[in-house]
């Protein structure tokens, strides 16, 4: 879907295809078909936008066949799809039993990353319409914290300055991508703070992906944090508009249970405690319930779990929808667009407790609407126009 800002800015908005597991080009045509046609039908709309999640072996493939990626390209045109943005942060086995930290590997001191990226960058290049103003891909925050230092930045810039001559080449072709480092808990780019640390004055056609969901678990206030990219000389290249789930008060009765089910195994849930202005951290929700150091639940807890943006939790829980609201008016306020991609990221309904996942394919599809729609209302509800 295509809105236009008061200042004239063409906005995307889009589903992010992580949530289907598919490692192959006939597996993503299907998604295309089945969920992507679906849910444009559900919403009754001509056009619906796709961030296209690619496994890097399949990113490999595309890239060095234009003409696989032209078949990429008509799948979606019959099902009135369009992609803009590309999610390059999964490098592969992204639906495996247990992914937890293997999302963050390789990491961008590695070349393997590098290539990947590049291979997406390209791949957008081909698929994206020809009237798109331009194209992003999102990608993990430099690497998981651990041993971070001096050396491994050193080589994780030098990538990334090797990315930012690629996309000139593309930007020089009339094609332009753009590459946005997504901030997440726990790793070297945890926050905003972190991001203008690190990342500020980044090459050109690189800047962040700011997740909801990250914001709000990490306790930032959009403004801010908005303001102190801005700073630091870091775009807004796309945004991923996401809910976390949160505890007002974890003590209160019902909630342990609550949020004991959405401790799951496949994906890490970084748990949040805000008391007193401070934040304690645990890098797993159940480390924050029943680790060697449990949180003592001194004030709320907001958990990286991507709920769904209409139904997020139940009493005695909530999402952070709220938190996201503020931050779409901030990206929007009526004078300025501060990024013109907006691409909803749950990744997690077949991870949801049991009596919230959705039923068979067609449960799916009704949920991704839903989401969407609301995205929607929201956009239009600041002054957006659709298109």
């Amino acid at each position: 879907m295509r809105f236009r800002h008061p200042d004239g800015t063409v906005v995307h908005l889009a589903y992010c295809t992580n949530v289907h597991p598919a490692e192959d080009l006939d597996g993503v045509l299907r998604q295309i078909r089945v969920f992507g046609g679906g849910v444009r039908a559900a919403l009754d709309t001509d056009l619906l936008g796709l961030g296209l999640w690619l496994p890097a072996p399949l990113a490999r493939e595309l890239a060095r066949s234009p003409a696989l990626t032209d078949r990429l390209r008509a799948g979606l045109a019959a099902a009135g799809l369009e992609t803009v943005t590309l999610n390059a942060f999964p490098y592969t086995g992204f639906h495996a039993p247990v992914v937890k930290h293997a999302v963050y590997s390789p990491d961008w001191t590695e070349r393997a990353r590098l290539d990947y990226t590049v291979d997406c960058a390209r791949v957008l290049a081909r698929l994206m319409p020809d009237d798109a103003a331009r194209g992003s891909v999102s990608t993990l925050p430099l690497a998981w914290r651990e041993h971070w230092d001096t050396g491994r930045q050193a080589a994780a810039r030098a990538h990334l300055t090797e990315l930012s001559a690629v996309l000139d080449g593309l930007a020089d072709a009339g094609r332009p991508v753009r590459v946005g480092l997504e901030p997440e808990p726990g790793c070297a780019v945890e926050t905003t703070r972190d991001a203008a640390r690190l990342l500020a004055d980044p090459p050109p056609h690189v800047g962040v992906c700011l997740d909801t969901c990250h914001l709000a678990v990490e306790f930032e206030e959009p403004g801010a944090a908005l303001d102190r990219l801005a700073r630091a000389g870091l775009p807004v290249v796309k945004t991923q508009a996401s809910a976390a789930v949160e505890a007002p008060d974890p003590t209160a009765p019902g909630t342990r249970a609550a949020l004991t089910a959405f401790a799951e195994d496949r994906f890490l849930h970084q748990t949040r405690e805000l008391d007193e202005g401070r934040t304690r951290a645990r890098d797993d929700l159940p480390e924050a319930l029943d680790g060697p150091r449990p949180l003592d639940g001194r004030g709320p807890w907001r958990t990286h779990f991507h709920a769904p943006l209409h139904s997020p939790a139940a009493a005695p829980l909530r999402g952070t929808t709220d938190h996201l609201d503020r931050t779409l008016s901030r990206l929007f306020g009526p004078d300025s667009a501060r990024t013109d991609h907006v691409e909803v990221e749950t990744y997690t309904w077949t991870v949801l407790p049991e009596d919230r996942r959705p039923v068979g394919e067609e449960g799916l599809i009704a949920g991704i609407a839903a989401e969407l729609a609301w995205a929607r209302d929201r956009l239009t509800a600041l002054g957006l126009t659709p298109l």
